[in-house]
C-alpha cells in the first residue's frame, strides 16, 4: 500500500474484527491518485480495500459497512457506478456524507469499512 499521510495504520485486525482507515483513490504502484474523475477513484478505493483485507485472510464478502465521504454530491452516481463494479455482488450496509474537503489533494472521496471475519 502507499505510506498513509498521517500516523496511523490502513487495517487492523484484532480477532475476527477488521476496520479499514479513511481510503482515497491513490493507486500503491504509482503512488499517484488512480484517475481525476469519481467512477476511477472509487474502483481504485475498492480494489484497495481488496488488497488490504488480503493481507490479513479476508475478502471483500467479509466487509459489514462502508463510509463514503464525498466531496461533490454530483459525483453520487459515478462513485455508485464505481463501487458496484468493484464490490459485484456483495453489497454491505453504507453511509454517504458530503464533506466540504479532505486532507489528500486531488481526492474526490475518501471510504473506510469495518468487516468481521471467521
Amino acid at each position: 500500500m502507499f505510506k498513509p499521510i498521517g500516523p496511523y495504520s490502513h487495517i487492523a485486525k484484532a480477532g475476527p474484527f477488521i476496520t479499514i482507515s479513511g481510503t482515497p483513490g491513490i493507486d500503491p504502484i504509482t503512488s499517484e491518485m488512480g484517475g481525476i474523475d469519481a467512477y476511477s477513484q472509487a474502483k481504485q478505493i475498492v480494489r484497495n480495500f481488496r488488497s488490504m483485507l488480503d493481507s490479513v485472510g479476508a475478502s471483500l464478502n467479509d466487509i459489514m459497512h462502508v463510509h463514503v465521504f464525498l466531496i461533490r454530491v454530483e459525483d453520487f452516481e459515478e462513485m455508485n457506478r464505481g463501487y458496484m463494479e468493484e464490490f459485484g455482488s456483495h453489497c454491505p450496509t453504507r453511509t454517504v456524507i458530503c464533506v466540504a474537503d479532505l486532507p489528500k489533494k486531488g481526492a474526490l472521496m475518501t471510504m473506510n469499512a469495518t468487516g468481521f471475519v471467521i
